[in-house]
């Protein structure tokens, strides 16, 4: 069986956030079962010279021809195809900037969606396993060319549908046909996600509790209804992580790699880290968070409980960037206290050195589809502090045996928070238990390989 996995962002070529890794170790998951290639865009950021030229052929989208040129790399043992077209490899960053996105993002995945769909057809695939709405009209595309090609669609982030004016219908030659309620009109707007839910033979998402909030009003995001109506093709699977990637005893990252078994190193790894921040006292708590700087992350949460939450006696770092105001409210705070450190941006090798270094993990997401903050810190003995919605709940349990032992919220709101966060402090006090959860979680897999099971029974129609 050849599958084909298309993916706007693929770790390390190109990464905004979880995709990317999701990207990596699905695939790298799925790698001995199945024939299992990948493809993105060439980004202009990135090096072609590292990439070999595979094939190049033209798609029309409305009266214009667009010249495609498609270049690969294997690397352990799959190979990554990368799509260079114009408009869609010639900005300087994936989406647009930090105010607003790119305004022909319509017309750049459109052209992505088709140059995939050319591309499959070439390969001889299979399965075309396609991810959120940057790949959405691949589905469409399969469809209208009446393809013999298995489609399955995961939503990522149901938050992020790709939305456009009316007239992109005509800015990318799509007929008229499809604007209507079951297509892709979304209250007078052409919404890419809802041809990869409407033309797909298979819809997932990455956790099953999501798969079933986005059923509902509070978390369907205006899609609900259409998500319901389509619910008969639903399932949900637990995302997992790159396990050789993100691994303490290995990780080329950190300062010093260690293991269930060596966990004093773990404190070298909280030394170093203090050392070289603007924090002091090894002896604290360590709370980090690293996240996007959006609401979604839970960021007024932590702006809300902020003073109460640096007046205990800890240190508190937050590494992320997103939203400018949020950002510039961070560094002021940063400022007015010694106990608390803010990163602006994103650093990969910061972002691991965090993880080894902290005592507890920050996530409290309004909703998290599945979120992988929580798997990440888990591996390196950090304890996760989460809001049981989406994944979270599906990944972090309190008072079990189960894998995943953290602290865990259910409403949110700043008191459950704040005792969340006193229950942590309770617990870094009591120094055998602590070690037995961070032994625990760094002797379950947090791997792919469970949910990697699940995606192939979809690909062979087993469901």
């Amino acid at each position: 069986m050849s599958v084909l996995f298309a993916s706007s962002e693929i770790y390390p070529y190109a990464k905004s956030g979880g995709l990317a890794d999701v990207a990596d170790a699905l695939p790298e998951a799925l790698k001995k079962s199945i024939n299992i290639s990948r493809v993105m865009p060439l980004y202009s950021f990135m090096d072609v010279k590292k990439f070999k030229l595979y094939t190049s052929y033209s798609v029309k989208i409305a009266t214009i021809v667009y010249d495609i040129e498609v270049f690969s790399l294997k690397k352990n043992e799959i190979t990554s195809y990368f799509i260079k077209a114009p408009h869609l490899s010639t900005t300087e960053m994936m989406y647009g900037s930090k105010e607003s996105d790119y305004e022909n993002n319509d017309l750049r995945f459109a052209l992505f969606s088709m140059a995939i769909v050319k591309l499959a057809q070439e390969l001889d695939i299979k399965v075309l396993h396609l991810n959120d709405w940057h790949t959405a009209l691949a589905a469409l595309y399969v469809k209208e060319f009446a393809l013999n090609i298995r489609v399955i669609f995961t939503i990522h982030n149901l938050a992020y549908q790709g939305l456009f004016a009316e007239h992109t219908l005509c800015k990318i030659g799509l007929n008229k046909k499809y604007f209507h309620l079951d297509a892709l009109e979304f209250y007078n707007k052409v919404n890419f996600l809802k041809a990869g839910i409407a033309y797909s033979d298979v819809v997932t998402t990455v956790s099953p509790t999501y798969a079933k909030e986005i059923l509902t009003r509070e978390f369907g995001c205006g899609l609900d209804g259409f998500l319901n109506y389509h619910k008969e093709k639903l399932y949900g699977i637990l995302n997992g992580i790159n396990v050789t990637r993100f691994n303490a005893s290995k990780d080329k990252m950190i300062v010093h790699n260690y293991d269930r078994n060596s966990l004093e190193k773990k404190h070298d790894n909280k030394i170093d880290f203090i050392q070289h921040s603007t924090l002091k006292d090894p002896r604290k708590p360590l709370f980090v968070m690293v996240a996007r700087l959006v609401q979604q992350k839970g960021i007024s949460l932590i702006l809300d409980s902020f003073e109460e939450l640096v007046s205990q006696n800890i240190n508190l770092f937050i590494l992320g960037e997103g939203d400018k105001t949020i950002s510039q409210k961070f560094t002021m705070l940063a400022l007015q206290h010694s106990n608390f450190e803010y990163f602006d941006g994103y650093d990969e090798a910061l972002s691991h050195k965090t993880y080894a270094a902290a005592d507890f993990v920050l996530i409290p997401s309004i909703f998290e589809p599945c979120g992988l903050t929580q798997l990440i810190a888990m591996e390196y003995g950090a304890i996760p502090i989460v809001h049981a919605v989406g994944g979270l709940k599906d990944s972090v349990y309190e008072n079990g045996t189960l894998c995943g032992e953290g602290i865990v919220y259910e409403n949110q709101n700043r008191e459950e928070f704040l005792f969340a966060i006193q229950r942590a402090l309770k617990l870094k006090k009591n120094g055998k238990k602590l070690k037995k959860k961070r032994v625990h979680n760094m002797g379950c897999d947090f791997s792919f390989t469970p949910s990697a099971l699940e995606y192939l029974k979809l690909y062979k129609s087993e469901l």
